[in-house]
């Protein structure tokens, strides 16, 4: 049986390995995403400057009143959505995807493709 902290040793693992490769620039940042048992995370960041320019959450007022769980792909979508329409207001038409070391399926798969349907290039 796998140990939880074997689990997430291996993903902090993967997500350095991936963020070696990725970087945000202020011209193509990086969307990082996250996802807990409950809810999911995405921020658009410039690593140049360590700011982070937008971020969206089930967590958000605006988007936990329509959601049924938070846990499911359409609350991932909806995510994905949200950050394309902030990405978009902050004048942000491209970024890089870091899958923050998770597999890309499911609710990651889901968060990336409501955010490419919302018309956010990566």
């Amino acid at each position: 049986m796998i140990n939880r902290n074997d689990r997430k040793y291996a993903r902090r693992k993967r997500h350095l390995r991936v963020r070696k490769k990725v970087s945000g620039t202020p011209e193509k940042p990086r969307m990082a995403v996250f996802r807990s048992e409950k809810h999911m995370y995405a921020q658009i960041i410039d690593d140049t400057t360590h700011h982070t320019l937008c971020a969206s959450s089930t967590l958000n007022d605006e988007l936990k009143g329509t959601l049924d769980k938070t846990w499911d792909k359409t609350a991932a979508e909806k995510v994905g959505e949200d950050i394309a329409n902030k990405a978009k207001e902050a004048g942000i038409d491209e970024v890089v995807f870091d899958r923050g070391g998770f597999k890309y399926h499911g609710r990651v798969k889901a968060l990336a493709d409501g955010a490419r349907n919302a018309g956010l290039k990566f």
